[in-house]
């Protein structure tokens, strides 16, 4: 059974699909949550202040730095064995969550989490991108995909707020168990395996260099969030990361059979996408934190009012999914990107626009849904332009690559732009109440969010290309002969 060519697989994409979708879901849900949950875990184990929000750090920082190593060992090793393998492995850590006693035994296990996730998430990608060469279907099956995650971002706060109010916060965890047991079980009988054809070795200094940047990085991020940009704890794992980032692109240049090849980085199509989803992430993660802390502290929402609250994001997101893959089919990557940027960015311009006393409906109501159902649209189709070119030989590393940048986005955001509505918000204390107060911060960075966005969509306008403008192979090297006109 091939997997690009087989009249049998080919029939077995749909049940694929539905695995590696609510996987996803699943791996997205442990994004947050956990977070609902955390006054109860420290209540029952005991965690400090600090302590706790290893809870939360632990898992992106093995899943934000493992990414590239596991996505490129995906396309060596086979990319069912190592999506098989994170799944397990994630299971096994949510077992071991659940069932913790003490603190360090919790947040070791939300570590191996992050591991699991950070091997199972790019394989997942590539296997997909592979099941589904030709750029319509793909982008389809892109949509459904993320469709699943986003449910799986924006129910993790209702599912979290639900389980701990009405069981116990150990069943975010165990609850993730059945589906990585249905998962491991049924995908090997819907997919074959693949790998690169050119079977190299695993460049092993590439892989220290660029894991450990990744992690410095990660590391630098998480501490800004917590404590500013100031300290030692923020500037010197950055540094480092800078230092790790020059040798790597020195040991990938002159090694052989690098981790990360740059020709392959330097493909225009590919570069403007993923620069690009990074902007967007920095943008839209902060805003999802932001509009949480929003929804809670001034609108005095509790945990799972906050949950429910975000479920109309949700349906805006699945929305703009079910939209992308016939703006893809219609007008090709460019000319969607061009039309939903610029909206995703007037979204975030309308949420800028929320007064102190404006309620949920009038306030925070319209413009969620606009940058959600845009948000949905955009993200789809900027993951087939991130995956143009890619091959069988390096589909793992593709999709890693675009899971990084995700991550590593998303912590800038929320980095910098909590950092800088907090200094908005404590400039007007002294003039204004806590609830004014936090809501011109927040404003602040909803128009520090969209000028992100708007500059992602000059970079489309102005630099995306076509795949063969650009020199970029179509979609996949073995697809159809269309595929380039995804692309415009």
């Amino acid at each position: 059974m091939s997997i690009n060519h087989s009249g049998s697989t080919m029939g077995r994409r749909g049940p694929a699909l539905v695995v590696l979708c609510f996987v996803q879901f699943m791996l997205v849900l442990d994004d947050n949550v956990v977070s609902v949950a955390l006054p109860s875990v420290q209540k029952d184990l005991g965690f400090s202040t600090t302590g706790l929000t290893w809870v939360v750090n632990a898992y992106f920082l093995a899943f934000g730095g493992l990414l590239m190593l596991f996505g490129r060992l995906a396309d060596l090793v086979g990319r069912r064995r190592v999506f098989l393998g994170g799944v397990a492995l994630f299971g096994a850590a949510s077992l071991a969550g659940g069932i913790a006693q003490e603190p360090w035994q919790l947040v070791a296990a939300r570590f191996v989490q992050g591991a699991g996730s950070a091997m199972a998430s790019p394989a997942s990608l590539a296997l997909i991108a592979l099941l589904f060469p030709e750029a319509g279907e793909r982008a389809k099956a892109l949509g459904i995909w993320g469709g699943i995650a986003g449910l799986g971002g924006t129910t993790g706060l209702v599912i979290s707020g639900a389980l701990t109010d009405l069981a116990s916060w150990r069943w975010t965890f165990l609850i993730n168990i059945p589906v990585a047991v249905l998962a491991v079980a049924l995908l090997p009988r819907l997919v074959s395996e693949s790998r690169a054809t050119h079977r190299t070795r695993l460049d092993v200094p590439g892989s220290v260099l660029g894991t450990g940047a990744v992690l410095a990085l990660v590391y630098g991020l998480l501490q800004a969030r917590e404590s500013g940009w100031g300290g030692a704890a923020v500037i010197g794992p950055l540094l480092l990361a800078a230092v790790l980032a020059a040798a790597f692109l020195v040991v990938e240049a002159r090694t052989a059979e690098p981790l990360v090849p740059l020709p392959f980085l330097a493909s225009r199509t590919r570069a403007v996408a993923n620069v690009t989803m990074l902007l967007f992430s920095a943008a839209l993660y902060a805003m999802a934190f932001l509009l949480m802390m929003h929804l809670q502290k001034v609108l005095g929402y509790e945990p799972l009012q906050t949950g429910v609250a975000y479920l109309p994001y949700c349906a805006g997101i699945l929305a703009g999914m079910w939209l992308s893959s016939r703006a893809v089919i219609r007008l090709g990557v460019r000319r969607t990107l061009v039309i939903s940027i610029p909206i995703t960015a007037a979204g975030l311009v309308l949420l800028s626009g929320i007064a102190p006393g404006d309620d949920y409906a009038s306030g925070v109501l319209p413009g969620m849904l606009v940058t959600s159902v845009a948000n949905g649209l955009s993200l789809p189709v900027l993951t087939v332009a991130a995956l143009t070119g890619t091959t069988e030989e390096d589909a793992g590393l593709g999709s890693a690559l675009l899971s990084s940048v995700q991550q590593v986005g998303g912590a800038v955001g929320v980095a910098v732009l909590v950092t800088l509505a907090a200094l908005r918000s404590d400039a007007v204390s002294g003039s204004a109440d806590p609830p004014h107060a936090a809501t011109e911060g927040f404003s602040l960075a909803m128009l520090i969010a969209a000028a992100l966005i708007a500059l992602g969509a000059v970079l489309v306008a102005a630099l995306l290309r076509s795949p063969r403008d650009s020199g970029d192979a179509p979609p996949l090297a073995h697809g159809t002969a269309d595929q380039s006109s995804a692309v415009r």
